[in-house]
């Protein structure tokens, strides 16, 4: 595997931005970040595994016209940061294709998440694993679908307890509301999102200023407290 932090780059040659907004609405947009945030936490300690969103993964060399543009995606076995930053992924150069792809379906993207992008992540990149997940549930029923890869072909991957899970990322995926959420089924919770962690930031500081409070009226009413 090529060691990717000694790649040099000259000028660009292949695409690293269409100019098009990061997504078709609020919903897509939360849903990237939701799924990128706590992917990338969950992976932190490792330095072998890449996640990525938003990005244009080049897979032919010379060839600029070949790529696609996953929401989000994870590759396992890359290094995780590289010197330069990436700004596109090039396949031959990484030595990696993702394993794991989840497609936001939208109006606009529902009929190539469903052929064409499917049949280059199946028969090109041969990704391990791949997710469709429609926030509005107006094109895809149901409107989170997995898929594995099973000899060279895509099987569905069956439900657990409503949810599909991953093996490549050893959590679970879920639909809740307009969200695509991620559940650790070992610790038996979903992963917390930003505002979640926010939330739950603030009811610890008034938590510990109630306590504050607490202890300084307890200390006023001591014997011989001034």
């Amino acid at each position: 595997m090529i060691q990717r932090s000694t790649i040099r780059r000259g000028p660009p040659f292949y695409i690293e931005s269409d100019g098009k907004p990061m997504g078709e609405t609020p919903q897509h947009i939360d849903n990237m970040i939701y799924l990128l945030e706590p992917l990338r936490e969950w992976f932190a300690s490792d330095p072998m595994v890449y996640v990525g969103a938003n990005m244009f993964v080049h897979y032919e060399r010379d060839n600029r016209n070949r790529h696609v543009s996953p929401d989000v995606f994870v590759v396992r076995g890359v290094q995780k940061e590289v010197r330069p930053k990436r700004r596109n992924y090039l396949v031959w150069e990484e030595g990696k294709v993702p394993d794991f792809v989840v497609e936001l379906t939208s109006e606009t993207t529902r009929e190539a998440d469903q052929t064409t992008k499917r049949a280059i992540y199946q028969d090109v990149l041969n990704v391990s694993e791949y997710f469709l997940f429609d926030p509005f549930e107006e094109y895809l029923h149901p409107r989170l679908q997995g898929y594995r890869l099973a000899k060279g072909v895509y099987r569905p991957i069956r439900p657990v307890k409503g949810r599909l899970p991953s093996k490549v990322l050893g959590l679970h995926l879920e639909g809740d509301g307009d969200l695509l959420r991620l559940y650790d089924p070992a610790a038996r919770r979903r992963l917390p999102i930003s505002p979640e962690v926010l939330e739950a930031k603030k009811r610890a500081e008034a938590e510990n200023e109630r306590l504050r409070r607490e202890i300084e009226e307890l200390r006023r009413r001591l014997p011989g407290a001034s």
